[in-house]
């Protein structure tokens, strides 16, 4: 052997005992395109595979993108002489051929493709030591502010290149809270909603953040990391309300015109304007720069101010924070001009007013903003019709528009009215009002009755209120339907209980005096009035009412027999039902208007159960009281005069009877039909109600139950479901077949306690569909099956018999009507 045939022999031994494979048709084949995935980083002279050619050939040749790292033995032995590294090459493209003894290409060249498969041999890398970022306070949380980016080698495809990023270090920890979160996949850093609504560039003005990045997921203990440092700034928060703007009404310059501003903490923002309340026209745009226009010329007098907000949105048109509101104040122009309350404003002076006494005021209006120069008006008198007596009979005051009287008392007689031109103005517009001054009477005159005596007057103490009684007539001399000369009547002496009323007629000054309370000929049997007649204006001061304003009245009441009267309508009075007979209940009262005596009595007394003392009105109980039969028990007091015509009234009494425990408990309801299926399979039970016939307290009803006799306890129970149900149960199933008579025995709660024994009555019975089945016996009254049989058989003996008859009687009328024929055929003429 050649020492170049030993070498090779020495090369495949150690490149098999490096790879361990020895198994040839895992690792050997004939010459055709094959790919092999390799793990990098492996050691040296690892056999990737063992080709086989035709006899032809004996040697292989390899080519392509070998990288000094692939090479093929002579006997078509493919291995890798150093580590591969996938960083460098991922992927190698290789050709193989077989060649002959001359060099000549037998097979191939076949392409033979290397995937290099990673392995985790790089660790991530920060593309920067340190970053700094910036962010606005308030911003949105989750919204990121900054990015860090780091880099791995390694497969991105795999676990080994796929990253993972972690805050793990925030400085300041204000109170342990974190104010920044990153994406874990992404390197995106944002705020936490504590650091949304915490941040403080006041406060704290920056942070410093450590960020890890991981690979392998950052679920490998033997995955790399790195770190890199953040300097975070914080900055003021720029979206904030801006002051209050003021517009000038109706202004000339060209629109639309900017006014004021908002802004977003980052740009990209979406702006837009919503109204606090819904106009007719909102003349206010926003453009995406966050600036704020006013479209149209405002007016103040239609509307002084606006109220709106100003709203961010972002990409996805959600909020981004609350709304900004934003006020806007129209300023004041001088565009009204002023304007009178009414076409005329007429004023009153009395005659002989004082000079300078006010007389009353005109108040013009201006649409101007108040309290400004532009709505201050003046006021000043240019014209005054009649000049009579003279001219600058009034003065205006300049600034409150207050007419006074300038240079002399007034006299109706010269002229009844004044009409004045007065100019109000404010500083750029004037305007003409029209004021009507007139001259009212003064009161000067009293009223003076047209007799002094109305005489007497009798009536019955019966008299209905409201009747009219006597027409009373005073006059005065003062000007018609004014103040000066209305007449208000009213009596100053002899009615001072005010039994007596006085209604005047506005047109005639007509007093009518009415009846206003019954009249008490017992009290009151003669009147002596005084009447008063004034007038609703005071008396100038030198004059005074005198007798001529008075006048007398003298009124006599006559005694009308009148029925007793009763100091009230309805009596009522309470008792127990249980009272003994003879107990006082109640008493009433009454008194003959006359004095006469009275004798009571009772009427509706259907029940019989009181009596009343004829004299003293005393009522007493004379018979047993059940409230269960009736609670509330009404009767009539009748009072009756004694002598004089026995007039009578009457009252009502009613007497309320108050319940006492005097009723035993019983059943609610008669229980019949109760039944057990015999024979039982297992114990059964029944459910019961009872009641009774006393008064239900607030809390209810409160039984108990039991059984009424020892020796059923064996057999049955009694238990109690609630206040008024319970349960007959029983407790085996050795029952007979036939009717039980259960006596139970119900005890009540009251005070003293009362018991009651019921019997239920329960069958044990075959039962057809859950029903008591029971063949009904023989009852009085009912015939047998024996005589019911013989009947039935009797009946229709019977039926038998006239039905024979008849038949009889119908074969012989037929035989008589055949002879008939037969005779009738022989004497018929024979016809051809």
């Amino acid at each position: 052997m050649t020492m170049q045939a030993q070498l090779h022999c020495l090369c495949l031994f150690t490149l098999y005992l490096t790879t361990g494979y020895g198994q040839e048709e895992k690792f050997s084949g004939p010459l055709k395109p094959m790919t092999f995935s390799i793990f990098e980083g492996q050691g040296t002279n690892q056999i990737i595979f063992q080709f086989k050619a035709s006899p032809l050939a004996v040697t292989f040749k390899l080519t392509g993108e070998t990288d000094d790292v692939f090479q093929i033995q002579p006997d078509g032995l493919l291995y890798h002489s150093k580590a591969l590294d996938r960083e460098t090459r991922a992927v190698h493209k290789l050709q193989v051929s077989a060649l002959d003894a001359h060099g000549n290409t037998v097979e191939g060249p076949v392409p033979i493709t290397i995937e290099v498969k990673d392995i985790n041999d790089n660790r991530p890398v920060f593309l920067q030591t340190k970053y700094e970022g910036s962010v606005r306070q308030n911003s949105r949380p989750g919204k990121p502010f900054m990015y860090v980016n780091a880099t791995d080698l390694d497969d991105p495809a795999t676990p080994n290149g796929q990253l993972i990023y972690k805050i793990i270090m925030q400085l300041p920890k204000v109170n342990n809270v974190m104010y920044f979160q990153i994406n874990n996949k992404t390197g995106a850093i944002s705020l936490t909603l504590a650091g949304s609504q915490e941040l403080d560039p006041l406060k704290n003005p920056s942070y410093k953040l450590v960020v890890s990045v991981e690979d392998m997921r950052g679920q490998n203990e033997h995955s790399f990391s790195g770190t890199t440092s953040v300097d975070i700034t914080v900055k003021e928060n720029i979206w904030k309300a801006p002051e209050p703007v003021e517009i000038e009404e109706n202004s000339t310059n060209p629109y639309p015109i900017k006014i004021t501003q908002v802004q977003w903490n980052e740009p990209g923002a979406l702006y837009s304007l919503v109204e606090k309340e819904k106009t007719s026209k909102f003349p206010f745009l926003i453009d995406q720069e966050g600036d704020i226009y006013v479209t149209q010329p405002l007016d103040r007098e239609e509307k002084d101010a606006y109220v709106f907000y100003a709203v961010a949105r972002d990409e996805y048109r959600k909020p981004l924070a609350l709304p900004l509101e934003i006020q806007v104040k129209v300023k004041d122009i001088n565009d009204n001009p002023p304007t009178c309350p009414s076409t005329v404003t007429v004023l009153e002076v009395q005659e002989n007013e004082q000079i300078g006494s006010s007389i009353g005021t005109l108040i013009a209006h201006d649409m101007d903003e108040e309290n400004t120069i532009n709505s201050v008006l003046g006021y000043r008198i240019v014209d005054q019709t009649p000049k009579v007596p003279r001219d600058g009979l009034f003065l205006v005051q300049a600034y409150s528009g207050m007419f006074q009287l300038a240079l002399q008392s007034l006299r109706k007689q010269d002229t009844p009215q004044y009409n004045l031109t007065v100019e109000v103005s404010d500083k750029d517009f004037k305007t003409l009002c029209f004021v009507q001054v007139d001259i009212i009477d003064i009161n000067d005159q009293i009223p003076i009755f047209e007799k002094s005596d109305y005489g007497n007057l009798t009536l019955p103490e019966d008299t209905a209120i409201g009747t009219v009684i006597l027409t009373i007539q005073a006059t005065d001399a003062d000007e018609p339907y004014t103040g000066s000369s209305k007449i208000l009547y009213r009596i100053t002496q002899g009615d001072s209980e005010e039994y007596l009323e006085i209604e005047t007629d506005p047109e005639t000054n007509t007093g009518y005096v009415k009846v206003k309370k019954p009249l008490d000929f017992e009290a009151v049997d003669v009147y002596n009035i005084v009447f008063q007649a004034e007038n609703p204006e005071p008396l100038v001061l030198d004059v005074q009412y005198n007798a001529s304003s008075s006048a007398t009245f003298r009124l006599i009441v006559t005694n009308v027999n009148e029925a007793p009267q009763f100091s009230q309508q309805l009596y009522q009075a309470k008792v127990r039902e249980d009272v003994a007979k003879g107990t006082k209940v109640g008493n009433v009262t009454a008194k003959d208007p006359e004095g006469l005596d009275i004798s009571y009595s009772l009427r509706g007394d259907k029940r019989g159960w009181l009596k009343i003392d004829p004299v003293t009105g005393e009522i007493f109980s004379v018979a047993p009281l059940d409230r269960e039969a009736e609670s509330l028990y009404r009767v009539q007091v009748v009072a009756t005069e004694v002598g004089g015509s026995s007039l009578s009234s009457t009252a009502q009494f009613h007497l309320t009877l108050m319940d006492v425990n005097d009723n035993p408990p019983r059943l609610v309801k008669e229980y019949t039909g109760l039944f057990f299926c015999y024979p039982p399979k297992a114990p059964g039970s029944l459910i019961f109600e009872a009641t009774d016939d006393d008064q239900q307290s607030f809390r209810g009803r409160h039984f108990t139950f039991s059984l009424g006799s020892e020796s059923l306890q064996k057999d049955w129970e009694v238990s109690k479901i609630n206040g008024t149900h319970a349960r007959l149960s029983t407790k085996h199933t050795g029952f007979e077949e036939r009717v039980y008579h259960i006596p139970v025995r119900i005890n009540d709660s009251g005070r003293p306690p009362l018991e009651g024994t019921v019997s239920l009555s329960v069958t044990f019975c075959k039962c057809v569909e859950n029903r008591c089945f029971q063949p009904a016996g023989h009852m009085p009254g009912i015939p047998t099956v024996g005589i019911t049989v013989g009947v039935l058989l009797t009946t229709f003996l019977v039926i038998g018999i006239i039905l024979a008859v008849v038949f009889f009687q119908i074969k012989k009328n037929k035989g008589q009507h055949n002879v008939e024929s037969a005779q009738a055929s022989e004497v018929k003429p024979l016809r051809n």
